[in-house]
């Protein structure tokens, strides 16, 4: 396993050029790009500005892993899904210019207020990711669905919508959320998504996580990827990071 950055909210402030510096000089080895940040890495761009955005990051020893969106599926409007489908297409358009692994994608929650079945709501969240995981293949892009949202981050419930979506190029990041802690363990919730964690988002090492459990049934799954460190900003980045990753390796080790 490697370690990575998530620019949210750690990094959402700087440009490409000081995001590389940072993560070289505290051994960071990758980043997901998190959209509306500093960086301005959108589908906005020019083609040459995307070649741009790519050469900063050859060679400097920093992957440009992924993109971090905001694109979710769970709308009671169909129009406003069918333009999150759209959105999504055109970030992995993106992500394939940039040389990227992955684009990331989330549920947020469910339709209880509105009375509308949560088996309807995975049922629709399901069938967009299938689609944007086709679309997605053609570019040779993997789409990651983040563990996220107010009921939809439950394991089970994620569970579901990966056997909704049922598609070969749909996977799972995995969030590190206080609800897959079960009686002090995160094996039970592991078990039932560990055959599509493709991304890990990883949170604040010293909170009561049960962290090298994880880390160990990670390892157990043979997962040589990236776990990328989704913390808060600081007025001292390099020393927090530099701390950061020495933990994360006594964890892992």
């Amino acid at each position: 396993m490697k370690l990575g950055l998530v620019t949210y909210n750690m990094a959402k402030d700087w440009d490409l050029p000081t995001l590389i510096e940072k993560c070289r000089a505290t051994g960071f080895e990758a980043v997901e790009l998190r959209t509306t940040h500093a960086h301005g890495v959108e589908p906005s761009l020019s083609a040459a500005e995307r070649q741009a955005a790519r050469r900063q990051f050859d060679g400097s020893g920093v992957r440009l892993l992924s993109l971090g969106t905001a694109c979710e599926y769970h709308s009671r409007d169909p129009e406003e899904v069918r333009r999150q489908v759209a959105e999504t297409a055109e970030f992995v358009k993106l992500a394939h210019d940039l040389g990227c692994l992955g684009v990331k994608v989330r549920p947020n929650g469910f339709q209880d207020k509105d009375g509308v079945p949560r088996e309807k709501t995975i049922a629709q969240i399901g069938r967009a990711l299938a689609e944007c995981g086709e679309q997605a293949r053609g570019y040779g892009i993997e789409i990651w669905v983040e563990v996220h949202g107010a009921g939809t981050q439950e394991p089970p419930n994620m569970r579901a919508i990966m056997d909704a979506a049922n598609h070969a190029n749909v996977f799972v990041c995995w969030n590190s959320n206080p609800t897959d802690v079960v009686d002090g363990s995160v094996k039970p919730s592991f078990e039932l998504l560990k055959r599509w964690i493709r991304s890990v988002h990883i949170t604040e090492l010293t909170n009561d996580y049960p962290w090298r459990e994880f880390f160990t049934l990670l390892k157990g799954t043979g997962y040589d990827r990236y776990t990328l460190a989704e913390i808060p900003g600081s007025s001292d980045p390099e020393r927090v990071m530099k701390y950061y990753r020495a933990l994360w390796k006594e964890l892992t080790a």
